[in-house]
């Protein structure tokens, strides 16, 4: 007898943070270039996808090394804080929004956060599990590689 899968939707979030040793400054000038993605893990290329190349209504497209393109464009921004994008193809998913900030915690050490919130095309409860670690363990290690290219 078949075992019956069941696939729902699912919302999820994915929250990292790192603390960096340098200004802000130096940190938002790295992350608030949309397109300078040199720390990004796996990407294999980047380019504007919107004649707007700051702010909202930047756009980007992402091409990773597996083959997988992600389109997403900006849609909060307050200069030397915060940015927050969304993901409009490229994912298993039906929303994507994710915001990078910044805290100064010293002159010469900054904190940079990165949290989404998503909600899943549909999927079993295991899929969306494992894509959440995914998610989880890309930030972390694209914050990591951030972290050791300034530091």
């Amino acid at each position: 007898m078949n075992k019956l899968i069941s696939t729902d939707y699912h919302n999820g979030t994915a929250n990292t943070s790192t603390t960096i040793n340098v200004s802000k400054q130096i940190a938002w000038k790295n992350i608030s270039n949309i397109i300078s993605l040199y720390w990004l893990k796996e990407i294999k290329k980047t380019t504007y996808i919107t004649e707007k190349r700051v702010g909202v209504g930047a756009g980007r497209k992402l091409e990773f090394h597996d083959g997988s393109v992600i389109n997403e464009y900006v849609v909060g921004w307050n200069d030397g804080q915060y940015f927050s994008y969304i993901a409009t193809s490229g994912l298993p998913l039906r929303a994507y929004h994710a915001t990078i900030s910044l805290m100064s915690l010293t002159k010469k050490s900054v904190r940079i956060t990165w949290k989404s919130y998503f909600n899943s095309e549909l999927m079993t409860k295991n899929q969306f599990d494992e894509f959440c670690s995914f998610i989880e363990l890309f930030y972390e290690n694209s914050l990591k590689a951030l972290k050791d290219s300034l530091e």
